[in-house]
């Protein structure tokens, strides 16, 4: 099977270069299915180590074998690109997959939030990544596993509080208050001012240091990092290895839709068009294609979640028949999927999808509670939001080293679990070994100050 696959994947890049996709080479590589696993639990082929990735790949491990949850196949953008097949496919379903990581490659490579965060990152990931999880097995070493997994409880409890408006690379804020020249009195003292032989006799201020922050800062990782007086160097580092990896997931996480759209869009016209393929090969391809992008899971006929293969694929199709594949390229290279379900998905698609709000009782019953295009379009995106994470900042950093935090519930529109959050708080404080303090709301909206015991 190797060799045919080798085969087949040289005749679809071919295919897919003369097609229009634009993309950096692809490594791809055959592994064990217990690999598979193993990369999309802990997001890399090589990472720091931590328990709570042991608890995620139970929980893989589990919904596998229960029927829920297959992986064809985990793929890195990069220069070149990483793309991990498993051994347990067929042939057909490889080639397909092959297809598929064509279309993510061209995606990331010409998509403009992947290619902004991957010249901030670098395109190695996977190697920087195993570099970061020597480092930290250096750190274990030298100050003990313990102390290390402590720092990595509060970095990865705050892997999803970053800004990515903000560059990766930032410095610290401006010391000092800027300075502002006093308006003048009057434009005939302006005049007489400037007069030769006159000196101006201006008061000397005395200059303001600025408040830290000095607006509500959301990239929680690089505060920690950067103002964190009591933290060693080292602990400084892992805090900002961490937020460097989430930097590289983010447009993966806010381009999902898209992405995964995309890349079915172009395994399915490729294989259409690959007249190289046997016939029996291309039915079987076709098949499996057809249980990835349908909208609903098992035998029951209904969906209560979105399927992002699916509605991509659907979106893609009818932007390329009615607006024409330049079009298409075009959306992909500048939108997310914020943007592209908002202008994309129309209510005459919507309903075509049969695609609802709905709700779901105790007893199990599901009502369906209205096709308002809006409110669709915000229920497919509300977990998107802010990387999927309640939006907390630092609003305040006070003289005796107490760090302020502050829930937006007002945007985010949804609560905290408040015994959670406790957990994280006392994660940072042992950190950042300091009072650390959480405006919030409990659950019927009332104000709630949580502290780091």
């Amino acid at each position: 099977m190797r060799q045919q696959l080798e085969a087949n994947t040289r005749e679809l890049e071919a295919l897919a270069h003369s097609q229009g996709l634009d993309y950096y080479p692809v490594d791809f590589e055959l592994v064990p299915p217990e690999f598979m696993t193993e990369v999309a639990v802990y997001g890399l082929p090589v990472r720091m180590p931590h328990w709570s990735f042991g608890v995620r790949y139970i929980h893989q491990y589990v919904q596998h074998r229960m029927g829920h949850s297959r992986l064809f196949e985990v793929v890195f953008p990069g220069n070149p690109g990483r793309a991990y097949l498993s051994q347990n496919n067929s042939l057909e379903e490889n080639t397909l997959v092959v297809a598929h990581v064509l279309g993510h490659a061209d995606f990331s490579r010409n998509n403009l939030l992947f290619q902004r965060t991957q010249e901030q990152v670098g395109y190695d990931i996977v190697e920087l990544a195993a570099t970061r999880a020597r480092q930290i097995a250096d750190f274990a070493e030298a100050h003990g596993v313990e102390r290390v997994e402590r720092v990595l409880d509060a970095a990865l409890a705050l892997e999803q509080h970053i800004d990515v408006n903000q560059p990766l690379r930032r410095g610290r804020y401006p010391e000092y208050v800027a300075d502002t020249a006093p308006p003048p009195r009057d434009p005939f003292r302006s005049r007489f001012g400037q007069l030769p032989g006159e000196t101006s006799h201006g008061t000397v201020r005395e200059r303001r240091r600025a408040p830290v922050p000095p607006h509500p800062e959301q990239d929680l990782l690089w505060l920690v990092a950067t103002y964190g007086e009591q933290l060693e160097d080292w602990e400084r580092d892992i805090f900002l290895m961490v937020r460097e990896e989430s930097f590289y997931f983010q447009p993966v996480f806010s381009c999902q839709i898209m992405n995964e759209g995309w890349a079915s869009y172009w395994h399915a016209r490729l294989l259409r068009e690959a007249d190289f393929l046997p016939q029996s090969l291309y039915l079987e391809a076709v098949r499996t294609h057809s249980d990835v992008v349908r909208p609903y899971a098992g035998e029951d006929q209904t969906a209560l979640a979105i399927n992002p293969y699916h509605l991509g694929f659907t979106l893609w199709e009818r932007i390329v028949r009615d607006q024409g594949l330049d079009a298409a390229r075009a959306i992909m290279t500048q939108d997310d999927d914020f943007s592209f379900v908002r202008n994309q998905l129309t209510e005459e698609l919507a309903e075509e999808l049969r695609l609802f709000r709905y709700q779901a009782s105790s007893d199990g019953e599901i009502r369906i509670t209205d096709f308002d295009i809006n409110d669709l379009h915000e229920s497919i995106l509300a977990p998107k939001f802010n990387f999927g994470a309640p939006r907390i900042s630092v609003t305040e950093l006070r003289t005796d080293g107490t760090l302020v935090l502050r829930h937006d519930h007002k945007t985010d529109g949804r609560g905290l679990d408040l015994r959670r959050a406790r957990r994280v708080l006392d994660y940072l404080k042992h950190i950042w070994r300091r009072p650390v303090i959480l405006h919030t709301v409990d659950e019927q909206g009332g104000h709630r100050i949580l502290e780091s015991a």
